[in-house]
């Protein structure tokens, strides 16, 4: 059955069958409650906003994507027909203009995707060029809701847990996703707890990503 964060209750039942089962988890919840319910829309304009963030620092992502909003470009049916001067003028690359043309011409049903698995989500996301596994990961998590996916491949994820159990390197991908294995079915609640943890590690010594 596909379990559905649509709440801070939900968030907080996640986060108490987590510190049940990891002793790590239960030290350091008490600091971090009540950890963030972190939901987001969903759509073409959700991950529109992604592919442009990727590889920018959030304050030039943020000039594009209100550029395009201003051009009227962050509706899937305008995008798929907007000439590239159009989308160039908004500062895009020219892989961005690809990966958006992609994107708007893709035909995903997004209404389907809201009550498909996580695993149908992520395969259908990633087949669009532009779309990896971290975002659609991401985008299951956060705009769908979903209680059951992990980010492996994210960098605070990956420092928050070499800090929290003590790793002399910071984990893989593949070692983390092995390692998310054991947080099941809550696995988007352990990364709302790292993500938090990651903030006050960062903040307490000055941890970049």
């Amino acid at each position: 059955m596909l379990r559905i964060i649509e709440t801070d209750a939900d968030v907080a039942e996640g986060a108490a069958w987590l510190a049940a089962q990891e002793p790590r988890f239960a030290a350091v919840l008490p600091e971090l409650e009540p950890l963030p319910l972190r939901r987001r829309p969903d759509g073409f304009g959700q991950l529109l906003n992604a592919i442009m963030g990727q590889q920018l620092s959030t304050a030039s992502a943020a000039a594009i994507n209100a550029r395009l909003e201003d051009a009227g470009l962050t509706e899937e049916a305008n995008v798929a027909v907007a000439s590239e001067d159009a989308l160039r003028a908004c500062g895009l690359s020219r892989q961005k203009i690809r990966y958006a043309g992609e994107l708007a011409r893709a035909g995903i049903d997004y209404d389907a995707l809201r009550t498909a698995d996580s695993a149908t989500v992520i395969r259908t996301l990633t087949a669009v060029p532009g779309i990896g596994a971290w975002t659609a990961e991401i985008y299951a998590m956060f705009s769908l809701g979903h209680a059951d996916v992990f980010a492996p491949g994210d960098l605070a994820l990956q420092i928050a847990v070499q800090h929290l159990f003590e790793l002399e390197d910071r984990p893989k991908e593949k070692d983390l996703r092995k390692r998310a294995q054991d947080w099941s079915p809550w696995r988007s609640v352990a990364a709302r707890l790292l993500f938090t943890y990651y903030r006050t590690i960062k903040g307490r010594e000055g941890i970049g990503t």
